[in-house]
């Protein structure tokens, strides 16, 4: 009995843990250059912001409620600083600038942390 269960457990698949590995200038530029990113929400949307090579961020949240509190659609700037991804849009957060600490989580996840201590994910999209 107890090799059948050995057997049993030997032939289950190994199943490894997820892991965050936090990302350099240069691997977050390369992840996300080119790039849509969608970031999740508490309330279960996801906001879609595409990153150009050129250093400009898009963004179009025209199809969503809170719309009316920003300007529906707009485009800023990113640049990568301190290996943290670093945006500003021109009236988006009153024109502030963010930088976020980036950690891959799986091939087209990302959890991020804002330098105000606000964190979340997203998904990349080609």
């Amino acid at each position: 009995m107890k090799s059948k269960i050995l057997a049993a457990a030997l032939a289950a698949p190994i199943i490894t843990p997820a892991f965050a590995q936090s990302l350099g200038g240069p691997e977050i530029e390369s992840l996300i250059g080119d790039k849509r990113v969608l970031l999740s929400t508490p309330y279960g949307l996801e906001l879609p912001l595409r990153y150009g090579s050129g250093g400009e961020v898009s963004g179009d949240i025209s199809g969503f409620t809170m719309a009316a509190m920003f300007t529906p659609s707009e485009t800023g700037r990113w640049w990568v600083e301190s290996d943290q991804l670093c945006q500003q849009f021109p009236t988006w957060y009153n024109g502030a600038t963010f930088c976020f600490a980036i950690e891959q989580t799986g091939e087209s996840s990302i959890s991020w942390t804002r330098n105000d201590g606000l964190s979340g994910t997203a998904r990349i999209e080609g």
